[in-house]
């Protein structure tokens, strides 16, 4: 073979390689571009799961639990107990779907803003645009009689409630006195902490057609822990005075 003949073999040769190894560098980058995209996915896939059957991260919408929670608030939802049938208990504070008519509804916001608020909605990091939850603490259940009047404690079967967890000043029932109500079986009478800023059971039952009271099919979770902001992490236990209520 002359000079010339293995010169132009050996630039062909090199060629054909350097041809082979940048066909084999995209592929190189799909790989690493699929090691990024399928943990992603099951991230995501894992998040709507827990958000859909576990827990959920609820954002406070408005100041009617302030004495417990604050607007802005995040709080940890159990929502896997009440899959499995448990019913709530008096004294815990529970979300729940809109049983009709407690809320006026809320606007949509679009542009990125929107995209962005939709997608840590589906994860449960932010309320969505049409969120229908409410939150609020259950003070009665199915069977209990219900005595809310002006100037006097709430009392839940003859028994006066005492309730630290009101906000300061705020008023058992003056605002909305509704009298003696007893609550229908798989129901919750439900009331906010913030006694003075609530349109709870007692202002739906003077103002609703449908009522105050919210069937216990219609609760999403119960909120056990204050989540954010950090300085307030605390669980959200029943307080003492309903154990002496049975």
């Amino acid at each position: 073979m002359s000079y010339r003949a293995a010169l132009l073999a050996s630039t062909s040769a090199r060629l054909r390689a350097i041809a082979s190894s940048k066909r084999k560098r995209p592929t190189g980058r799909r790989s690493v571009l699929r090691g990024l995209v399928v943990p992603a996915a099951v991230a995501l896939v894992l998040a709507f799961v827990l958000k859909t059957f576990v827990f959920q991260v609820f954002v406070i919408p408005s100041g009617s639990m302030m004495g417990t929670l604050q607007k802005g608030d995040r709080v940890a939802v159990d929502k896997f107990s009440p899959w499995l049938g448990d019913t709530p208990r008096r004294g815990e504070v529970v979300v729940f779907r809109d049983p009709g008519g407690w809320l006026t509804g809320a606007t949509d916001t679009g542009g990125v803003l929107g995209g962005v608020r939709s997608a840590l909605s589906w994860v449960g990091l932010a309320p969505s645009a049409d969120e229908k939850d409410l939150i609020k603490r259950v003070v009665a259940v199915g069977g209990d009689t219900v005595d809310c009047r002006a100037g006097r404690p709430l009392t839940v079967n003859g028994t006066a409630l005492d309730e630290p967890y009101l906000y300061p000043g705020a008023t058992p029932c003056d605002d909305y006195p509704v009298g003696t109500v007893t609550v229908p079986a798989g129901h919750l009478w439900v009331m906010g902490d913030h006694r003075n800023d609530s349109a709870d059971s007692r202002y739906q039952q003077l103002h609703n057609p449908g009522g105050g009271f919210v069937p216990t099919d219609h609760v999403v979770g119960r909120a056990r822990v204050l989540l954010w902001p950090l300085p307030r992490w605390a669980s959200l236990p029943v307080p003492a005075t309903f154990h002496r209520l049975g």
